[in-house]
């Protein structure tokens, strides 16, 4: 039982190593990707909380507290 522990830890890495492979560069993506993928989502909250109106207020409040 003892010796179940490191090549479980073994396993493990190799599994990281081929999904890492497999998306180029680990831990970066495309600006264009990452808008792709959060504007979807953006527009369901939109629509569930509010609309265009909501994001107005809070994106000039925002502006506000930064002094624009």
């Amino acid at each position: 039982m003892a010796d179940t522990a490191p090549r479980t830890m073994i396993r493990t890495r190799g599994r990281k190593a081929v999904f890492a492979s497999l998306s180029g560069r680990p831990g970066r993506r495309h600006p264009l990707v990452a808008t792709a993928m959060v504007l979807p989502l953006a527009a369901l909250l939109v629509v569930a909380f509010g609309g265009w109106e909501a994001v107005v207020t809070q994106a000039s409040s925002v502006g506000v507290l930064l002094g624009r």
